[in-house]
């Protein structure tokens, strides 16, 4: 499953069926559907990446991360800091 960018709709917001969600430019992987969760933004929402390096990110603004692909810089969106499932979880 590519995950991408957002342009009039996502096709993977409401997907939720076992797999590994890949760098949609270079096929690295990036999230576990066992990180996914339901959320009320319009893009998919996962709680961490499947590797270490898997992203890569900076501060953008206070609470929000820029995030890309760790292997190949390909954007992917933000981290919000605290606004996971748990307290003082991320969601991606």
């Amino acid at each position: 499953m590519s995950f991408c960018a957002f342009f009039g709709g996502e096709a993977f917001r409401g997907h939720f069926e076992p797999g590994i969600y890949v760098c949609s430019k270079c096929g690295y992987e990036l999230f576990s559907s066992t990180a996914k969760y339901q959320h009320s933004s319009p893009w998919p929402a996962f709680t961490e990446p499947i590797h270490a390096d898997s992203v890569a990110k900076y501060e953008e603004r206070p609470g929000a991360l820029k995030v890309s692909c760790g292997k190949c810089g390909n954007g992917l969106g933000h981290e919000f800091l605290n606004d996971g499932l748990k307290r003082g979880q991320s969601r991606f």
